[in-house]
């Protein structure tokens, strides 16, 4: 694979550069940053982006999409991570917007994709269900046809940003009789429909992003139906290929990995900093080995999808590596955390009921055990690339 950037590529690096640094602010990055403003903060940012042509890279220009080559989508995110700017909100932009225009109305496109790129509606995922595990076509949740109506009952659990969102997609079951992926339904929800409750979910790093979403004889139109009753299966599939590859997260693990560096430059352990220590370093180069051959794999997938392939099994391979390796760096901030603490400890410094480097790292780690189970558990992962890709 070539990797030198031509004239055109860094020409459009500089323009990359320019655009953060102009849209964004400290003042932006402040209100991300406090949960009482964050929702409108994320939003202003992605109209900025939109306002540029950029918040859609991967989607087709006939619908809004920027065009962009593989390179420049990786010349953008590593300039993002850079300067810390956050990646879109991926439930609208990444996740059912491809399902939308792959596979809807034209009337569904004309009423919901330009929405999306606007960030007018804050989407979130009705997939997984009380019980279901990560086994998501034994889902529950019915809907029973009424007329020009869903009427939907059961609920959805893990749904992220639920408490902000407008719309959620679902998968739901609209027959019994056949196996388990057969009978499924895709269907678009408004989130204000009366029936709908929203329980919040308090993680383990004491954070409310999750949530519980019960449906109480909700009325969905047959309008907001994607594609035909009964195929949502083959609609969730494609949908999970895009999820999966943006799990894997190969920007913000490069930015991790440069905030540790220099977290550990200035930390001392017996006199030397800890980024001497060969223990740490050998740790850390062997994550940047593996995050650099991730890197490549990215891009041969973002080199496929834009030559028109749709994400395969190469998105499972992505969310497997991914996951891990933001999971080995999140423990090497917790070792780091550590040494911080102790250091601090034999200064008389420290607060040992957690300061923020060592609380930031906590709530990172235990977050972070999740990334190898949502979007599919890794354990399910293999075996689609056993399937698939080995033929096993």
């Amino acid at each position: 694979m070539d990797t030198t950037l031509s004239a055109e590529d860094l020409a459009f690096r500089e323009e990359v550069r320019a655009f953060l640094t102009e849209t964004f602010t400290d003042e932006l990055k402040a209100r991300l940053d406090d949960k009482a403003t964050y929702k409108d903060a994320q939003i202003e940012w992605q109209r900025k982006l939109n306002d540029k042509g950029w918040v859609a890279p991967n989607w087709p220009t006939q619908y809004g999409g920027a065009g962009w080559t593989p390179t420049q989508n990786y010349i953008y995110e590593n300039e993002r991570s850079l300067v810390g700017a956050p990646d879109t909100i991926p439930f609208g932009l990444s996740m059912v917007a491809p399902v939308i225009y792959g596979f809807g109305s034209e009337e569904q496109k004309q009423k919901f994709l330009p929405r999306i790129l606007n960030s007018d509606d804050w989407w979130c995922q009705g997939y997984s269900e009380p019980g279901s595990g990560s086994d998501l076509a034994s889902l529950k949740t019915k809907a029973e046809l009424d007329g020009d109506d869903y009427v939907v009952n059961g609920a959805k659990i893990w749904t992220t940003y639920a408490q902000y969102a407008d719309w959620i997609f679902c998968l739901v079951r609209t027959d019994s009789s056949g196996k388990n992926q057969d009978g499924i339904t895709f269907l678009l929800i408004d989130m204000k429909s009366p029936g709908i409750k929203v329980n919040p979910i308090i993680g383990i790093d004491n954070r409310h992003t999750l949530n519980e979403v019960e449906f109480n004889n909700v009325r969905v139109p047959v309008a907001n139906r994607i594609g035909e009753q009964d195929k949502g299966w083959t609609y969730a599939k494609a949908l999970l290929q895009h999820e999966r590859t943006a799990i894997a997260g190969v920007a913000e693990s490069k930015r991790q990995i440069r905030e540790l560096k220099s977290a550990a430059a200035e930390i001392l352990s017996g006199g030397k900093a800890i980024i001497e220590d060969p223990a740490f370093r050998k740790n850390l180069t062997d994550i940047e080995v593996e995050l650099m051959a991730l890197e490549y794999t990215e891009l041969r997938v973002l080199a496929a999808t834009a030559s028109g392939s749709a994400p395969g099994a190469e998105s499972s391979l992505l969310k497997i590596k991914g996951t891990e390796i933001q999971q080995s760096i999140q423990k090497m901030w917790m070792d780091l955390s550590g040494y911080h603490m102790g250091a601090q400890a034999l200064q008389g410094e420290a607060d040992l009921s957690g300061h923020d480097f060592a609380n930031e790292a906590r709530i990172s780690y235990m977050y972070g055990r999740a990334a190898t189970v949502y979007g599919g558990s890794n354990e399910v992962q293999k075996n689609i690339i056993s399937k698939f890709v080995l033929g096993l």
